[in-house]
């Protein structure tokens, strides 16, 4: 079996290429851009002599490179999204990065693709607070209210979709919560609070933080693209035991740096964001909408998310969280201390 798996060189796609060949896949096929350093794929090889790893160097904007790397694959674990950038990056990186992928398979039959999606998109804003959010918890409706990088993945999930309804693709789709790890860079998460000025406005605080280690998100990655009776499924992947927002904060002020933040109550964060919206109107635009009643509410209102069809699967968290931010917290740690 070959498997193609793209934003290889990403957080995620590291892990997930280690998942795959601990499960014993014969071929993984890694697509990275033309000046990524793939010395990591030498060490994989060295670990897992059993697994062929190939590479494919270019850019998911041009669709040659694009169908060059689907040549001959079994299955597509699709990674590759922007993480950051203006709102044309974002959806030029990952949508039309997307298309490409979908213009490349367009007629390939009894393919398995693999999109990892985002919890990020479920209509959240006008749940009640503390409501369960899972798979079948619908989609943002108004996904141009939200911030670029949930409106991308909105947009790039719906567009799998509709393309796969059209073929004989067998999508799969991933959609985990908040990835971290030792190499991540965000290490305070929007769910946590936002830096304005040097202070942290704190919003979540007794908000659960959705969060999946790395290396437990890969091997959820790895089972939704190997496992038959994944077929046509949709999978939440949220760790076990995960801290509230403030309990996430507190310990990163203890065990990695010291952060100047400001508690803000949601009904706070709520009049805040209403009276933003409101002069942002009155001003015709002179003051940016960075905060409105509605991103406050899709972000920063308390919900529980479940991912209980994951599980069914057989996935179970390898690092428990407890152990997964200690060491996250102390690779951190050293970053900070490093000159």
């Amino acid at each position: 079996m070959r498997i193609l798996v793209t934003g290889a060189a990403g957080l995620l796609g590291r892990a997930t290429l280690r998942a795959l060949a601990e499960s014993g896949v014969e071929t993984l096929r890694a697509f990275v851009r033309p000046s990524t350093d793939t010395t990591f794929l030498d060490a994989l090889g060295e670990a897992y002599p059993g697994v062929r790893f190939e590479v494919v160097r270019g850019n998911l904007l041009d669709p040659q490179a694009v169908r060059d790397a689907v040549r001959g694959v079994d299955a597509i674990t699709h990674l590759a999204a922007a993480m950051r950038g203006s709102p044309a990056d974002l959806v030029l990186n990952t949508v039309v990065a997307t298309r490409n992928v979908l213009d490349a398979i367009s007629r390939r039959r009894r393919l398995r693709l693999v999109l990892v999606s985002s919890i990020g998109i479920h209509a959240t804003a006008t749940l009640p607070p503390h409501s369960r959010v899972d798979e079948d918890t619908p989609l943002e409706p108004h996904p141009e209210r939200r911030d670029p990088y949930t409106f991308a993945k909105w947009r790039q999930e719906t567009l799998v979709r509709e393309r796969a309804a059209r073929q004989a693709w067998d999508l799969v789709v991933v959609r985990p919560g908040v990835i971290y790890g030792p190499a991540s860079r965000a290490e305070i998460s929007a769910r946590v609070g936002v830096r304005l000025f040097g202070v942290l406005l704190h919003f979540g605080r007794r908000a659960p933080l959705p969060l999946t280690f790395v290396d437990n998100c890969a091997d959820a990655v790895a089972l939704a693209t190997l496992e038959p009776a994944a077929a046509g499924g949709t999978f939440n992947v949220i760790d076990d035991d995960v801290p509230t927002c403030g309990e996430y904060l507190r310990r990163y002020r203890r065990e990695v740096a010291r952060v100047l933040a400001v508690p803000v109550p949601y009904p706070l964060a709520m009049g805040l964001s209403r009276a933003v919206e409101a002069y942002h109107h009155r001003s015709r635009g002179q003051l940016p909408a960075v905060f409105t009643p509605y991103r406050t509410a899709a972000t920063w209102k308390p919900h529980v998310y479940a991912a209980e069809r994951i599980r069914a699967l057989g996935w179970r968290p390898r690092v428990s969280t407890d152990e997964a931010l200690r060491r996250t917290f102390a690779a951190w740690r050293e970053r900070h201390r490093s000159p």
